[in-house]
Order: structure tokens, then sequence, then C-alpha cells
């Protein structure tokens, strides 16, 4: 009986880090729609501590968000989303503020992903110069371009900045965003491109937000909460670094460059929601950015140093 009663214990314990909730708890009150419902179904919303032993740290979700793991995240982005099964690929999961569900036409999120590429010093953040910076990406995805329409996909513009780098040295986090427009109409809807990362003993932390230009603002008042929500395991955190331990192959400047084209389509690459749940006041809307995210994945994977 004791035994069983320890077991209690502990299974109540473990439940009550990270709770995962239906759709029904997590979005009390609201109407979906039968083509909604049984995709939400699938899904695990969870919040509280998220262990993820592969990057050493814990994840807090806070209740204004939840958390996907990776095959509900696949879920999402291949299912829902309509994106290729690559576009999941890699993925520790994903997080959403709560006011969205993964089937509303306004949903956004961050993906969540790990690269153990080692201690990135953080010694040129104050002196990188990020008007050329980002004058060297526009080359790169200019260059790109040339082969990307060869292949009949719609070439891809950055913009500029939406929002210019900004290192965070307390929380040991870097950010940015990119305003980025897909094919040749000027007037098309933008694209947001905003990336996180969280620097570790051993690695980074990666957060790559999918949404639409108009949700800036939206986005950067959750920022300051998404630089805190990763807490390393001890002996882990960025501060804990000792001489000898693995150093990245690449500064501040180098991980802006290597993520230029991570998970800049992953919503509006190859979107195929079913019309049921996209014709909103009498509007279908229909995206199609045929092969965005393959010219995506492929820029990242090019300009990205490897691991050793």
């Amino acid at each position: 009986m004791k035994r069983y009663f320890a077991a209690a214990i502990l299974f109540a314990l473990f439940t009550g880090q990270a709770g995962a909730s239906p759709y029904q708890e997590m979005f009390p009150g609201r109407a979906f729609s039968d083509a909604e419902k049984p995709l939400l179904q699938k899904l695990d919303f969870q919040q509280g501590a998220i262990k993820l032993p592969a990057a050493k740290a814990t994840m807090n979700v806070p209740e204004g968000f939840y958390y996907l793991n990776s095959a509900d995240t696949k879920k999402v982005l291949v299912d829902i989303w309509g994106n290729p099964p690559q576009a999941a690929e890699g993925t520790m999961g994903m997080i959403f503020p709560v006011k969205y569900a993964p089937t509303d036409i306004a949903a956004w999120g961050s993906i969540v992903e790990y690269s153990a590429d080692g201690y990135v010093s953080d010694t040129d953040a104050a002196t990188t110069d990020y008007d050329e910076l980002l004058q060297n990406i526009k080359d790169s995805i200019r260059e790109n371009n040339v082969e990307r329409e060869k292949q009949g996909f719609q070439k891809i513009t950055l913009i500029g900045w939406a929002s210019t780098p900004h290192y965070d040295k307390s929380a040991h986090a870097l950010h940015w965003a990119r305003d980025l427009l897909f094919g040749d109409d000027a007037q098309a809807p933008h694209t947001l491109n905003y990336s996180v990362r969280v620097l570790g003993r051993e690695g980074v932390f990666e957060f790559d937000f999918v949404a639409g230009l108009s949700q800036l603002k939206e986005i950067e008042q959750v920022i300051p909460t998404v630089t805190t929500l990763v807490q390393f395991d001890k002996g882990m955190a960025y501060t804990d670094f000792v001489e000898g331990d693995k150093i990245a192959a690449y500064g501040m400047a180098g991980m802006i460059a290597a993520g230029a084209g991570a998970k800049i389509a992953a919503k509006v690459g190859l979107l195929a929601l079913a019309a049921a749940f996209l014709k909103k006041a009498g509007i279908l809307i229909v995206i199609v950015l045929g092969g965005a995210l393959r010219f995506a994945k492929g820029l990242f994977t090019r300009n990205k140093t490897p691991s050793a």
C-alpha cells in the first residue's frame, strides 16, 4: 500500500510540473467549428515547467502561454497550417499565447529549437555594424533568388529590420526581426521573421516567431517574457562557462546571419487550411507562396556553422 501511495505522490508531482489540458479547458467558452474540433482534440496544451533534457534545461511556460511538444508541433505545422513535413524537423515544440488557438487565422506562435554548437561569445554584440550585416544578408538572399526563380518559386525580398538587433546582457538573450516580402507584388502582405536566441554554456535556445508584420507590436510586448522562459540546469547557464568548454564557430553577428532564412515561411509559405475555417465574414483567404519554406531551410543550412 505504501508503494502505491508513494507512486501516486510522484505522479501528482510530475503532472503538476507541466499540466497537459484538452482544448476545451485551454479555451473555455470558445466555440469551434466542426472542422477545427478534431484537429484540436489531437493536441495536448501544456503549461508550467517543461523539461527539455536534450538542451539540459527547463522551459517555464506561464499562464499567458501554452506549449505544444514536438509531435504536436508537427501536427500544427503540417496538418493544420499545411506545410511540408520538413517544416517540423528538429523542433522541440512551439509556444503560443493563450488568446489564440492554432486554428485561428490570426494565430501566431514561436517554434522552439536548440543548437548544441557550443558557447557563443557575446563580445561582438556592442561592436557589430548591424546596417552592414543587413546589407550582407540582403545580398545573400538576392543571389539565392536567381536559382529559386529558375525552379519556379517566388523570390524573397528582405525589406529591412522590423526590429534592430538588441542584446539583453542580463538575460544573455539576443533578439531581432526582419521584414520580408514574397513575390513581385509590392502591395502583398509582408511577413515578420522575429527571432530570439537565449545563450547557454553549451548551446543556444532558438525561438522563431511565425507571424505577420502587422503583429509586430503584439510580439514585441511578449519578448521580455520569452527571454526569461528558459532555465538551464545547474552548471549549464551561460555564466557557468569555464576554459576548455566547446566554443561555437560564430559570434553574435554570425548567429543573426545563420538565422536569415530560418522558419520565415512556416506559416505563409504553403498554407493549405481547410476552407471551412479560413472562410470568416464571408471572405475566403487563400495564400499560396509555393516553395518558400524550401528556400528558407536551404538558406539556413548553407549559412549555419555545423556542429563539431
